[in-house]
């Protein structure tokens, strides 16, 4: 079955409507990522998602007992408060040593468990909050603007990270994103979003797609060759899921 699935989402503030009629569903093992210019809904619909906030229309349905990851867009850390990244490992639930060192140096990080979280760099800074999150043993993992303040090889390099978790421990990953780089090429599946679904499907089709390319431009494309050209192992896109097109104007 499905791991999360969104029948008919509608949600709107102060009169006016964010999102309309979204469906779709995250099934378990694959990539997915939701792109869209600022103010199409992509943080709510995530949040719709968790249970943060309660849809206006439609539903969210959650395999019973599922396990979440999340690592969120924002985490502020003051930088007076003595928090080295052991103890952020253990809030709210406590860990043990035995487990923090295999999660660290599966993000990447070994060497950080007693480093201040306020001294870290901001790649190591999110690749921590990856650890924080599989420390969950999630079968999805949700990451709302992970890659936000990195560069695009940090972000290439980020996104790599999220495919050998993915291949290591056999989860889901729902992406919420902005940044078109190379996101895009690090997806099994992606969903454009502009209030409502505007086109779905795998990387290249949804490149291709007049809905996206409306939004977007068709500048996306000399991102994904670059990114499959760095690239370790290539995706099966020999198979190109179908493109799902709304006949609506975007309503945003």
């Amino acid at each position: 079955m499905s791991l999360i699935e969104a029948e008919g989402l509608g949600k709107s503030f102060g009169g006016r409507r964010v999102l309309r009629d979204v469906d779709f569903a995250v099934e378990p093992g694959e990539i997915v990522t939701i792109v869209g210019p600022n103010g199409s809904g992509k943080s709510v619909l995530l949040r719709l998602l968790l249970g943060i906030l309660r849809p206006d229309t439609g539903k969210v349905n959650r395999k019973p007992g599922l396990r979440v990851g999340y690592v969120p867009q924002k985490l502020h850390i003051d930088a007076g408060l003595p928090m080295p990244v052991r103890r952020f490992l253990s809030l709210p639930t406590r860990r043990r040593r035995e487990e923090i060192a295999p999660a660290l140096a599966r993000v990447g990080v070994p060497g950080v468990a007693e480093q201040q979280m306020a001294t870290l760099s901001g790649g190591q800074f999110q690749r921590v909050l990856l650890a924080r999150a599989l420390l969950a043993r999630p079968e999805i993992l949700v990451l709302d603007e992970a890659t936000q303040g990195l560069d695009q090889p940090g972000e290439a390099a980020f996104y790599r990270l999220l495919e050998q978790v993915r291949a290591e421990l056999g989860c889901a990953v729902l992406m919420v994103s902005h940044d078109l780089h190379v996101v895009m090429a690090a997806s099994d599946r992606v969903i454009c979003l502009n209030g409502h679904i505007c086109c779905e499907g795998t990387p290249q089709v949804v490149a291709e797609a007049p809905e996206y390319r409306r939004l977007f431009g068709p500048g996306t494309q000399g991102a994904l060759a670059l990114y499959r050209h760095d690239h370790d192992h290539d995706h099966d896109k020999d198979h190109p899921a179908p493109l799902r097109r709304e006949e609506n104007e975007d309503i945003m």
